[in-house]
């Protein structure tokens, strides 16, 4: 299909969910969830858009607003077409196509989250423009096609363009298999409803029965705020889950190195099968340490982690039992799938970073694409899932006895609805214009 990219519209969406304490945990007490928003235009006849957001918690997503209004006028203009010859060659132009631009990162913080929120846009084009869901689109390219939609820039001396072509092809033989399996099993997922630092004791337990009754049987606990406290949690949560389910424990990074092996080894009585970012989210050495020095606990990171050069340090430097990238952290997802390829080849899983707002949506596309084309295993994998916000899109997440179920309506499964879009934009959206009332009375 030939159309062209002809104007970016950017919102600042933001929901209040400080006011309920979801999302809560050691380093970010009381976050609103919110997603610096963006819709593609273009000539399409049909009305063909392509929606994208990069995720965050509140104050600071007029920043991304901003650097995607920068960014912006680099796609502007495009076809299609164009970009979907050379998808590398695209994705590098956007990220080092201007060197002031770059130079804020370069490749990190807040110009590559907002890089992701117009790379994951254009997938989400891709994709309609295609009538497939991301991970379909994604599934039925051939491994050349895949691995020219990536740019291998910094990567080489960990993956090749070869060698990824090549990881790609040996999985090609069972790919119908593993599809038909994910179309009737779905994915299996996680959950971390009970385990809020924010929630009360009674709260805990009620939402850890109501996730055994709905068939989770790994749910994460969050800790770090003290540590006899999350003793006490992490007792609560075994008198309720039994021994038979697993518990996973994120720290979001309060933690030094130190810290981080003490804790842990009194918290090892609860059998934790990880725990996710212990430390300071850039310390790969430190990650290292923790590791070595913890096992069998098993140590998670890579929301927070900023690129494919600081994942592909993480896997050299054996720093990591699970690859936890984030969809709207790394620069979109052509970045996605470069650290699912390098994940594949030095054997480590990847169970990527979900929940916020949209990011369910975004990462069950790289999940499923990640066992039908790339690892061809479902073995140490889940897929984080959150309850929260996902009412507000037009393809939400479905779930099934704790497993997802692949997504059918085409594209990137991140389009909010209208009213959404209107009702929570901030500062002059209705729900904001109400609290600020209502806080002021």
């Amino acid at each position: 299909m030939t159309l062209t990219i002809t104007s970016v519209s950017i919102r600042d969406i933001r929901f209040p969910t400080s006011l309920s304490l979801d999302g809560s945990d050691a380093m970010n007490s009381a976050p609103d969830y919110s997603a610096a928003y963006v819709v593609l235009h273009t000539d399409s006849r049909d009305g063909l858009e392509g929606h994208g957001l990069t995720f965050t918690i509140g104050r600071g997503n007029e920043i991304c607003v901003a650097a995607i209004q920068s960014l912006a006028p680099r796609i502007v203009g495009l076809s299609l077409e164009a970009i979907t010859a050379d998808m590398g060659a695209f994705w590098h132009d956007v990220t080092a196509g201007d060197s002031q631009l770059r130079w804020l990162g370069p490749e990190k913080g807040v110009i590559h989250l907002a890089t992701a929120a117009l790379v994951n846009a254009v997938w989400d084009l891709w994709a309609k423009a295609e009538g497939k869901p991301v991970w379909k689109l994604l599934t039925d390219m051939t491994p050349e096609q895949l691995v020219k939609c990536l740019d291998f820039s910094y990567v080489t001396d960990a993956i090749t363009p070869e060698e990824a072509i090549a990881l790609l092809r040996r999985q090609v033989p069972g790919k119908s298999r593993r599809e038909a399996h994910l179309v009737e099993e779905g994915y299996p997922g996680y959950t971390t409803a009970p385990g809020w630092l924010g929630y009360s004791e009674e709260k805990m337990r009620r939402l850890a029965r109501e996730a055994i009754a709905d068939g989770w049987t790994h749910i994460k606990q969050k800790i770090g705020s003290d540590i006899e406290e999350d003793l006490r949690r992490a007792a609560i949560l075994r008198d309720e889950l039994g021994w038979d389910r697993t518990l996973m424990m994120d720290a979001n990074q309060v933690w030094g190195v130190e810290e981080s092996i003490s804790n842990m080894r009194r918290l090892a009585a609860f059998e934790p099968w990880w725990i996710e970012e212990p430390t300071n989210p850039d310390d790969i050495l430190g990650h290292a340490t923790i590791r070595q020095r913890i096992k069998p606990i098993g140590v998670a990171t890579g929301e927070h982690c900023h690129n494919r050069v600081m994942f592909k340090q993480m896997f050299q430097a054996e720093a990591l039992d699970f690859c936890q990238l984030d969809a709207a952290r790394l620069g979109g997802l052509n970045e996605v799938l470069i650290v699912l390829l390098m994940a594949a080849k030095f054997n480590v899983p990847v169970c990527p970073h979900g929940g916020g707002v949209g990011l369910c949506e975004y990462v069950q596309n790289i999940s499923m694409f990640d066992y039908i084309a790339v690892s061809g295993s479902l073995d140490n994998r889940v897929l984080e899932y959150v309850d929260h916000l996902h009412e507000h899109f037009l393809d939400p997440v479905v779930i099934r006895r704790a497993r997802y179920m692949p997504p059918k309506r085409p594209g990137y499964s991140i389009e909010m609805t209208a009213e959404t879009l209107e009702r929570y934009e901030y500062p002059n959206g209705p729900v904001w214009v109400d609290l600020a009332q209502r806080q002021q009375a």
